[in-house]
């Protein structure tokens, strides 16, 4: 039975601070199956972040024709900045039975669900157990001041209000139990019958099986 399977696209949404990104660090560094879609950007590398490593690092120009020909699987505007996910290394992973990670919002979300590769997608979105303590993750990180702390918290609800478009909800009060509760979907996500290509031939080699 040949067990090569195409691999997954894992969509991972959330407001920003309820903990996304984390666990898809944490899914990463468990699972050596499990990929990290890298997204480009036109924001202002922070310090010790690495091009190519942690964002694409674009100008508007450059990814105004990334856009143009067709090279992302999915881009959003996010407070004023660029995102999106460059198709080729997407596409180039799962062909290998590799399942891509994305971190990504709403849109980029729908973005993907919608695109060719659609059959391939698997959405979670992970909700905070509450938005006081959302403000406070925010506020704790330190990276933002607290305008965009505030800009975020708006943006929050909004993001919230597209929960039921997600094939999964998981509330991220407890992080072990979360990430936890994330290999579990994966792992029956990887098991179902339309993702196991050679069950046809081990159902079609029982018939010429003389017992």
């Amino acid at each position: 039975m040949d067990n090569q399977r195409q691999g997954l696209l894992i969509i991972l949404s959330s407001p920003s601070g309820a903990g996304k990104s984390t666990l898809s660090r944490r899914l990463i560094a468990h699972d050596p199956d499990i990929v990290f879609s890298v997204s480009a950007t036109t924001r202002v590398a922070r310090s010790k972040e690495i091009d190519g490593k942690d964002y694409f690092f674009k100008t508007r120009s450059e990814f105004e024709d990334m856009v143009q020909n067709g090279d992302l699987l999915e881009h959003a505007e996010v407070f004023g900045n660029l995102y999106g996910s460059p198709l080729r290394p997407v596409e180039d992973a799962t062909q290998k039975g590799k399942d891509v990670i994305f971190d990504v919002d709403w849109q980029g979300g729908d973005q993907i669900r919608s695109s060719k590769l659609r059959v391939q997608t698997v959405s979670i979105f992970l909700l905070p157990p509450s938005l006081t303590e959302l403000k406070r993750r925010l506020i704790s990180r330190a990276q933002d001041s607290l305008d965009i702390v505030e800009r975020r918290m708006a943006q929050a609800r909004s993001e919230i209000g597209h929960w039921t478009s997600y094939d999964y909800v998981l509330v991220n009060s407890d992080l072990d139990a979360c990430e936890a509760q994330l290999h579990s979907i994966i792992a029956a996500e990887r098991l179902k019958r339309k993702r196991q290509p050679g069950l046809d031939d081990l159902i079609e080699s029982y018939a010429e099986e003389d017992v």
